[in-house]
């Protein structure tokens, strides 16, 4: 088992990263503040998991309150979260009952926020079932739901106590949500990580075919990236900006098409590319790195070019973004492989080129 810890002070906790560690109920008994537990999951994730983890822990002695939602980006929403809600408090949990959050991104984001605001805050730990999930979102404190009118747009900052990363739940993702996924992985090589880049580019066939060894070891590379920006910069103010590489676009992408109509993997791998061809415009990218990254996001089956949408669409739509700043669009554009800046400082006519498509 590999660990990594997400330094907070006070505040820090664990990512085991591992095979079987829904069956190991040492490892989640330590973060229980009493042996009562609300588990969070979605219809798809239920069939296959919620009964190994339920049996796990009612064999230890803990109470177990199951709480399945129906799967997808369309249900991160108020009434989905509700639902939450509904359930804890017909159950009578109590502040020391720990949520659980057992599937994707979407169940960690919704759970998360309701342990954030379930009477004022319970504890929470992250059981992420996706590739995407167990390299990004599981892990930082994010949470949150969408809005009609933007995602992501209401949440909160709220540590989970522990984070386990069990990659046997990566062999029933279906090729496309690991394809989403990888997205998330290509990232950390691009904005900080060149190496990581490099050796992404060598082993993405290994990593398509699920090798054991390359994929523990590119879900441990990216959580140590996610560990060091987000002990640096928790709340966002400077430095972990940058894990929204091709998110601003990619946000957009989403917004317009629909929730759950694009997978937030393929809408952030089109964003990227965008990004990528901003920052050849401005001159900050060479044609060569470029064509990298449009090589290695081919080889991870990934949507490369974006929906047209029209300039002017994409530019309200980008507007929502969490990190506009004074009225004005701040982008995560690249200066280099692994070398990536956020900034307001761009030539708005080439922005208006890129989206022009």
């Amino acid at each position: 088992m590999q660990t990594l810890n997400v330094e907070l002070a006070s505040r820090s906790y664990p990512i085991h990263i591992s095979r079987n560690l829904l069956s190991q109920a040492e490892l989640i008994l330590p973060y229980l503040k009493r042996k009562q537990v609300a588990i969070v999951t979605n219809t798809t994730v239920a069939p296959l998991y919620l009964d190994k983890l339920s049996k796990t822990l009612i064999n230890a002695g803990v109470r177990v309150t199951p709480i399945i939602l129906p799967d997808g980006e369309a249900y991160k929403n108020s009434e989905t979260l509700n639902k939450i809600y509904d359930a804890l408090l017909e159950s009578r949990s109590e502040r020391s009952t720990t949520l659980i959050a057992l599937g994707g991104g979407v169940i960690g984001d919704l759970t998360g926020y309701a342990a954030a605001t379930y009477l004022r805050g319970v504890p929470f730990i992250q059981i992420p079932t996706t590739l995407l999930s167990q390299v990004d979102s599981s892990v930082g404190g994010k949470t949150g739901i969408n809005h009609p009118l933007g995602k992501n747009m209401i949440g909160a900052f709220y540590q989970p106590q522990l984070v386990l990363a069990d990659i046997d739940t990566l062999q029933t993702l279906p090729p496309r949500e690991f394809s989403a996924g990888v997205a998330e992985v290509i990232k950390y090589g691009l904005i900080r990580d060149a190496d990581f880049f490099d050796w992404l580019e060598v082993n993405m066939e290994k990593l398509m075919a699920l090798d054991e060894a390359v994929l523990s070891y590119a879900i441990f590379r990216s959580c140590q990236n996610k560990a060091e920006v987000v002990a640096r910069d928790e709340h966002e103010n400077g430095e972990r900006a940058l894990l929204n590489l091709g998110h601003t676009f990619g946000h957009a992408i989403e917004n317009a098409m629909g929730y759950g109509v694009w997978l937030h993997g393929e809408a952030v791998a089109a964003g990227t590319m965008m990004a990528a061809r901003l920052s050849e415009r401005m001159g900050w990218l060479t044609n060569q790195d470029v064509q990298r990254i449009h090589a290695i996001f081919t080889a991870a089956n990934l949507p490369l070019n974006a929906p047209k949408l029209g300039v002017e669409k994409y530019l309200n739509l980008m507007q929502l973004d969490k990190k506009v700043a004074d009225g004005k669009i701040r982008l995560v554009l690249q200066q280099g492989i692994g070398k990536s800046v956020i900034t307001s400082d761009y030539d708005i006519e080439k922005l208006r080129e890129t989206l022009a498509l």
